[in-house]
């Protein structure tokens, strides 16, 4: 095996620094595993901590990406869930197997910053932190599963769905489109929001109920009342950050907003009453546990679910890939094939 891999660095805070670059392969020291990564996707969080103010002092130059798939290339001393050949995805968070992550695990043990990235050719995790991925999927869609897959599965999960109930997503990215696939395992009823017709009739495709255009229909909390006989919904998967406002006004009583993104912002105004007097549950996501994303794979496979992949880079068009993300055309994961 070569002494040296490919890798992309950011090398300043900014898409124009990320380099393609030569460095060592690294070597599996005591229950660890070297991975040949095959596959990596991108999630909203890698372009918000390339912007620099994500993560406060993360040195430079660091490799981006939180997700990937890959083979077990060689094992270290004392290795016994993987064996050399195994396909592999490494969970988000590492450290985190089962119940709460710890306040240090969320701090400074996640995949792609402050831990180095999966955008090079060879990585090395703890055997324990890793999980073998759905049978059923390519290393290109397994790669889609550790952020976007596992929030989504989480952000119904711990809401409590049932089959009859309504839920609302937000979007057509990763996370909404894997949210809209599990809720119709559910037996769900799903609203989807979306600036684009196109893309809403292609989430009608994949299964959702109704699609509303938020541009059209800025009011979009007063349709969702409609189309849900006025009850409103009983899950919504909050991805923008910055409406939480209006999904307070198209949940029903009792409901639960589940809070998983910011992508239009990190600050919302919320008239408390809105959460009080119709007793909404509000949570916060941060992905899931070891546990939750063996979970998620088996329903996967049971459900024989496919992720929605929107395009696939090589590495060295990573910028390209993240200028795809930023101009925000996508439907479903964009991925990088190493």
């Amino acid at each position: 095996m070569t002494s040296t891999m490919r890798a992309i660095q950011a090398q300043s805070f900014s898409i124009s620094g990320l380099k393609l670059v030569d460095v060592p392969v690294p070597t599996p020291g005591k229950g660890e595993v070297l991975v040949r990564v095959k596959a990596a996707t991108l999630n909203y969080r890698d372009l918000a901590v390339l912007g620099g103010d994500y993560i406060k002092d993360l040195p430079l130059p660091y490799v981006p990406a939180s997700d990937a798939c890959g083979v077990v290339e060689a094992v270290g001393p004392g290795v016994t869930r993987f064996a050399v050949g195994d396909r592999i995805v490494p969970i988000y968070t590492q450290g985190w197997h089962d119940g709460k992550p710890t306040p240090e695990q969320r701090a400074k043990r996640t995949i792609g910053a402050p831990l180095p990235g999966v955008l090079q050719e060879f990585i090395v995790i703890p055997e324990e932190d890793a999980v073998v991925p759905p049978s059923n999927l390519s290393a290109v869609e397994a790669a889609a599963l550790p952020i976007a897959g596992l929030t989504a599965w989480n952000a119904l999960a711990s809401a409590g769905i049932k089959s009859g109930d309504d839920v609302l997503l937000q979007g057509t990215g990763g996370v909404s489109l894997f949210a809209l696939q599990f809720a119709k395992l559910a037996g769900a009823r799903v609203t989807i929001l979306s600036s684009s017709d196109e893309k809403l009739q292609r989430a009608k495709e994949l299964g959702a109920d109704f699609g509303i255009n938020y541009r059209s229909t800025p009011d979009w909390e007063v349709e969702v009342k409609k189309v849900t006989d006025g009850r409103g919904v009983d899950i919504v998967v909050e991805t923008i950050g910055t409406t939480l406002s209006k999904s307070l006004g198209a949940v029903a009583f009792g409901g639960t907003i589940s809070v998983v993104g910011f992508v239009a912002g990190y600050s919302a105004d919320l008239n408390i009453r809105q959460l009080i007097g119709p007793m909404v549950n509000m949570k916060g996501i941060a992905v899931g546990s070891r546990r939750q994303f063996q979970d998620m794979n088996r329903a996967i496979e049971t459900g024989k679910i496919q992720p929605v992949i929107d395009s696939v880079f090589d590495l060295p068009r990573t910028a390209e890939a993240f200028e795809h993300m930023k101009k925000g055309s996508h439907f479903g994961k964009i991925a990088i094939q190493l």
